[in-house]
């Protein structure tokens, strides 16, 4: 048991009604920069970096309405949560006097009034035509009127710090734009929803319920009244710990999703690597000839197999070479067979395995796997075998397509181990490291009670547990991994 120090729960009214409801955040455990007031007004390009058809500079704090009044001429006055359309000039100051013919572009600006916007500060949002050079006008006479350059991520912290969001939604709005699959945008959008908070928050809400138990009983001591017996906190230990189980056994496909797999495409030359890695890709994206030996170095795609993000990597045939290219090339094929989550071993239906190939059978073993015989179209052994050297095969032509159907099923129970998508999956070790640090205190609280050890030192654990699920949500996250996690994000949001 880690018996370091934590502040005693106080039991007063106002911290339970506060542990009653887990969405709220407790006070013994807020951060000073959760309550920080910004002051100052932020403001960036919001749209990615080229030309667009649209083209958005966002600004946030307690000036950005009257900044955004002195960038544009507005036809209207601005109205929260309504487009205004607005006129972009060629010149900053007062623009009352200025010709039509002055004007570069037109605008459409919405303000919305705090609390009720994204940051819970004034924000406005200026669409203008997706012009490099307008843009940064606007950006430079925006700084040049007070707003500061808003770092990366800045909006989407002010949101947490403000308590709009909670980190795992945050982190979600990070996710989501980098998303590359369907899946990934689907696990996205249901991490910003809170899924994982809400997963978390019956956890959250019975610890705390425990953790004031506890303390009243030490606060009643004295009067030798048992508030929790032993059995009681057994049963309340034990009823927190299946859904932290579950939820960390989610971490499996979350991972896969969030991150994807590297699947390396190994064999003979001329086994047929690079046809099966084009039909998987569904493009000719790698060379293919009747020549042995064609692929000389790897060359990677990334596909989506169900959602999943899978990196291909066809490699140069094995084989003994004496030539320096094809030499390097198989080198690297053996790196890529070796860093690879996954491992799809081409066999070659005409011709009997070869030394090279019981070899690699052999390095696979015990291995996330997937043999196929290809050129099933074609007499030879695999025709009709259904194994080679004791391990099952998928026949597969990949002149035909005969067999991928069943070779993509096959790589996507590999990849995924069978497990089904859930909602509020944990997708990022930072939340998995949370998860299995309280589901350990729990761990040793339980042994601690088992064995009588006194309340106050269960507590320690209880706390620990506690604490482990708050720093998920971000409510004991300390200044630096906040400002790591946002520094992942781009600039403007």
């Amino acid at each position: 048991m880690d018996y370091c120090t934590h502040g005693r729960l106080q039991t007063n009214p106002e911290f339970l009604n506060q542990g009653s409801n887990p969405s709220q955040p407790l006070h013994y455990v807020q951060l000073m920069t959760a309550s920080k007031s910004h002051t100052d007004t932020i403001v960036a390009i919001s749209t990615p970096p080229g030309r667009g058809s649209i083209g958005i500079v966002r600004l946030s704090g307690p000036e950005a309405a009257s900044i955004a009044a002195q960038l544009v001429s507005l036809r209207q006055p601005l109205e929260h949560g309504r487009a205004r359309l607005a006129d972009v000039l060629n010149a900053a100051g007062n623009e009352a006097g200025l010709d039509v013919s002055e004007r570069i572009d037109e605008a459409l600006v919405t303000w919305f009034a705090a609390p009720n916007s994204y940051t819970a500060e004034d924000v406005v949002e200026i669409a203008a035509h997706g012009s490099p050079v307008v843009l940064d006008l606007l950006l430079r006479r925006a700084l040049g009127m007070g707003a500061r350059l808003a770092e990366a991520g800045e909006f989407t912290q002010r949101a947490f710090l403000a308590g709009k969001i909670d980190l795992t939604q945050a982190e979600a709005v990070r996710d989501l734009i980098e998303a590359q699959t369907l899946a990934q945008v689907r696990q996205a959008a249901s991490q910003m929803g809170g899924a994982l908070s809400r997963r978390v928050g019956p956890v959250k809400q019975g610890l705390v319920e425990l953790i004031a138990l506890l303390e009243a009983g030490i606060d009643f001591a004295e009067d030798d009244v048992d508030v929790a017996p032993q059995a009681e906190i057994a049963r309340r230990i034990g009823e927190l710990t299946p859904p932290l189980t579950a939820l960390e056994a989610s971490f499996g496909r979350g991972r896969i999703v969030h991150d994807g797999l590297t699947l390396a495409i190994v064999g003979r030359p001329n086994a047929g690597k690079s046809s099966l890695f084009n039909r998987l890709v569904e493009r000719e994206r790698a060379i293919v000839t009747a020549t042995p030996g064609t692929t000389r170095d790897t060359v990677t795609e990334r596909i989506s197999l169900d959602g999943i993000p899978l990196e291909l990597v066809d490699t140069a045939g094995l084989r003994d070479s004496l030539e320096e290219a094809e030499q390097l090339g198989i080198a690297r094929s053996r790196e890529a067979l070796a860093d690879a989550a996954l491992v799809l071993v081409v066999l070659d239906a005409t011709q009997p395995l070869n030394d090279e190939e019981h070899r690699l059978l052999k390095a696979v073993e015990g291995r996330p796997a997937v043999v196929t015989v290809n050129k099933s179209d074609l007499a030879g052994m695999g025709e009709t075998s259904e194994e080679v050297e004791g391990v099952g095969v998928l026949r597969t032509s990949a002149l035909t397509g005969e067999g991928i159907p069943a070779l993509r099923e096959r790589i996507l129970a590999l990849a995924t181990g069978g497990a089904a998508s859930e909602p509020g999956m944990l997708t990022s070790l930072r939340h998995h490291q949370a998860i299995t640090t309280a589901l350990s205190a729990l761990g040793d609280a339980a042994q601690a009670n088992a064995k009588s050890i006194p309340h106050e030192m269960i507590l320690l654990d209880l706390y620990r547990a506690l604490w482990a699920l708050d720093s998920l949500t971000g409510q004991t996250t300390s200044d630096d991994i906040l400002n790591l996690i946002f520094s992942t994000f781009c600039i403007g949001k």
